[in-house]
């Protein structure tokens, strides 16, 4: 353990256990010397003995100068108050030996820690404590989630108000409990017998019934939040650039969306709810021990570190072991694996003794290990059940002590104990929580990365014009993939499509063509050089807009889940039936279309799995074109069409005077193109008609010959 406040923690209570053995000594003894000044130094030594070793286990034979002043002052603290008692002794008031109180002995280490740090943070630190960023930042993340939940401030507000009232009720079970049997002592039941197991029934009830309002409504404000959060994720998500989607996995995206919110939300809300029940459980339980009997309350608290002190040493301990066995366990899988898939090698060499000795080696040192976790486990469990032992031992001599008195009664002691183990648990689960809590920060910080990342590239404008001439250019376009920043797609590209006209951009595969379709589309910026529609930058005009009238029909297009009119009318909000038709029928689609069981209505499957290359191609045509659009991008679009569709979709997109950029790898669907751009590695090589293109003999001329 290397923290220094869970150490000086442990460090004060082995002082208290020490204090307390001194007393209880005594008490055997019915002695109440203290054996003068003398003993009160030698005990101080010895403690100090004590401490030292135990610190030194503690922290690994390292211990902070801290921690040495700590073990320090509470060991001379006693005897130097002593010693000034003795010299300001006088014959008219002689020196009186230390109090046998019990009270008087925890004075020492209260003392100690007070002094300790007004000493540490105060003078010595100059009251200017070191701040952990981490921790802060961990701070500021959970309180961050804690604000989400605030438009469910009256379900919260109820909940901790059922939670409290359940927690209440519980704290009090145990309590009436024992007062039943203080009454069933008697020879003649107690008058206020039938009240007492009137109230007894009553908070069962009442913890029952409150517990599971509790739930309920903590289970309905933590859906919310998840629905909320999801939503707020989500629609980041779908702001964020190609480039992101690039660079992280769609699985890891869609885990972050499901399942860390899930456990984000989980961990924050069950955890509160849990760590304010124990809390408040703990807290109600201890009031309630304390007024039982604060001597026994002492005891409990001592015994509950020191056995976690115990089991986080073996845990350790038990980890390291654990990995050394996996580790042993892989090793020996391998010497077999590697024996048997080379056998005849073996027998070629003769091998058989040695690999025999090998293995029997690798299985003496797997024993090894698991005698020595065996050990740790047995020695764990002594120690543990040795502790509780001798603290239950404690707790027994000092309850007969308490009930010779008169000062506890049977029932009383019945409820202590009754309260002991829920106290224990309720202990746990706060740590278990808080533990639970912190390991969740990289998920939460996760989640809010994605929420508050803005965006790479420029800001969508204003631009929506109510008429557009669809006249596009690209001024020196230079452009590199973010995953290759070294090595540019597009060089100083410029180019024109005009309205009206057909632009066919021809070139090998990597040439560049894909680059220019999604810049055009504004998938990506170029790094330099500028796109402009109608003179204006791309950025300029409104996201939707200008994906509205700027279309693309991609060779492999991508449809949903869902009906055909899903797909064609995906993303606008006013289309109707009769304008999906009317598209159909110009580009020969309505009729395919009419013949299936529901025909827009039709069900296309994951994907579009229940359609044909063909029809997929034809409803990625009819999407794009129900948008009336005035630019339209034909990548290899009508590939999978027969020559009476390919020559209807052509005529449409020429229509109304539209530019139409054609990409092809297939030189006849581009014959016919107005205009021919031939694309090489990133640069623009060669333009014209087809035939202009023929008669210079040049790139186009022998990819046209070798097609």
């Amino acid at each position: 353990m290397k923290d220094v406040a869970a150490c000086g923690f442990y460090i004060v209570l082995f002082d208290v256990v020490l204090c307390w053995a001194l007393w209880a000594g005594r008490l055997l003894m019915q002695s109440s010397s203290c054996g003068g000044l003398a003993a009160v130094w030698a005990f101080g030594a010895v403690k100090w003995i004590y401490l030292h070793v135990f610190t030194l286990l503690l922290t690994e034979g390292n211990p902070q100068a801290v921690l040495r002043r700590l073990v320090a002052l509470l060991c001379l603290l006693a005897p130097a108050v002593e010693s000034g008692r003795f010299l300001r002794s006088s014959p008219s008031e002689p020196y009186a030996e230390p109090s046998p109180d019990f009270n008087m002995l925890l004075l020492g280490p209260v003392a100690s820690v007070l002094a300790c740090l007004v000493w540490e943070k105060g003078l010595c630190g100059n009251g200017k404590g070191k701040k952990d960023g981490s921790k802060l930042d961990t701070g500021q993340l959970l309180m961050r989630t804690l604000k989400l939940f605030r438009p469910d401030a009256l379900y919260l507000v109820a909940a901790f108000g059922f939670l409290i009232l359940a927690v209440i009720c519980d704290s009090l079970i145990p309590l009436y409990q024992g007062k039943v049997i203080d009454m069933l002592r008697g020879e003649v039941l107690h008058s206020s017998f039938g009240y007492a197991i009137g109230w007894l029934a009553f908070v069962s009830l009442g913890s029952v019934l409150f517990s599971g309002l509790r739930g309920g409504t903590f289970m309905l404000t933590l859906a919310r939040l998840n629905k909320r959060l999801k939503g707020l994720l989500f629609q980041s998500l779908l702001q964020q650039e190609v480039q992101f989607f690039e660079e992280n996995n769609p699985g890891s995206l869609a885990s972050r969306l499901h399942l860390d919110v899930d456990r984000m939300g989980r961990t924050v809300a069950l955890n509160a709810n849990a760590a304010v029940r124990s809390t408040v459980k703990a807290c109600l339980m201890f009031a309630v021990m304390l007024n039982l009997s604060w001597e026994l309350t002492v005891l409990t608290c001592i015994e509950m570190p020191l056995t976690a002190l115990v089991q986080n040493k073996y845990i350790t301990l038990a980890k390291e072991l654990k990995e050394k066995i996996q580790d042993c366990h892989a090793e020996n899988r391998d010497l077999v694996s590697q024996t048997v898939s080379g056998i005849r090698t073996v027998r070629r060499f003769k091998a058989e003794e040695g690999e025999l000795r090998r293995y029997q080696e690798a299985v003496d040192r797997m024993c090894s290990l698991k005698r020595r976790s065996g050990i740790y486990s047995i020695c764990f469990g002594f120690i543990r059940r040795l502790l509780t032992l001798s603290i239950k031992i404690l707790m027994l001599i000092q309850a007969r002590s308490l009930i010779s008195s008169g000062r506890l009664s049977i029932g009383s002691l019945v409820s202590f104990f009754l309260y002991q183990k829920p106290m224990s648990v309720n202990l746990r689960e706060i740590l278990h929580c808080y533990e639970d809590t912190v390991s969740t920060v990289g998920v939460i910080s996760k989640v809010f990365g994605y929420i508050d990342r803005t965006p790479k590239g420029k800001k969508e404008g204003e631009l929506a014009p109510e008429s557009l001439e669809g006249r596009v250019v690209f001024q020196n376009v230079t452009f590199s993939y973010p995953s290759a920043p070294d090595k540019p797609a597009l060089k100083s590209v410029s180019m024109e499509l005009q309205p009206g006209k057909m632009t066919a951009l021809v070139g090998l595969s990597g040439s560049g063509k894909s680059s220019c379709v999604s810049l055009l589309k504004r998938l990506y910026e170029p790094q330099e050089g500028r796109i402009l529609l109608d003179g204006e930058s791309l950025h300029r005009y409104k996201h939707k807009y200008l994906h509205q009238k700027v279309a693309l029909v991609s060779q492999n297009p991508v449809l949903f889940s869902g009906s055909l009119k899903y797909n064609i009318e995906y993303g606008l909000k006013d289309c109707t039936a009769e304008k999906v038709k009317e598209t159909a029928r110009r580009v020969k689609a309505h009729d395919f279309i009419s013949e299936m069981e529901n025909e827009y209505d039709t069900d296309v499957g994951e994907s579009g799995g229940k359609l044909s290359e063909g029809q997929k191609q034809c409803i990625a045509v009819i999407r794009a074109l129900v948008r009336d659009p005035q630019v339209v991008i034909l990548d290899e679009a009508t590939s999978k069409l027969d020559v009476d569709a390919q020559h209807a979709v052509l005529q449409e997109v020429l229509a109304r005077g539209r530019t139409v950029l054609v990409v092809a790898h297939q030189l006849k669907t581009v014959e016919k193109a107005d205009h021919i751009i031939f694309i090489e590695k990133g640069v623009i090589m060669e333009e014209g008609t087809h035939s202009e293109l023929m008669a210079k003999r040049g790139r186009y001329h022998r990819l046209k010959e070798s097609s």
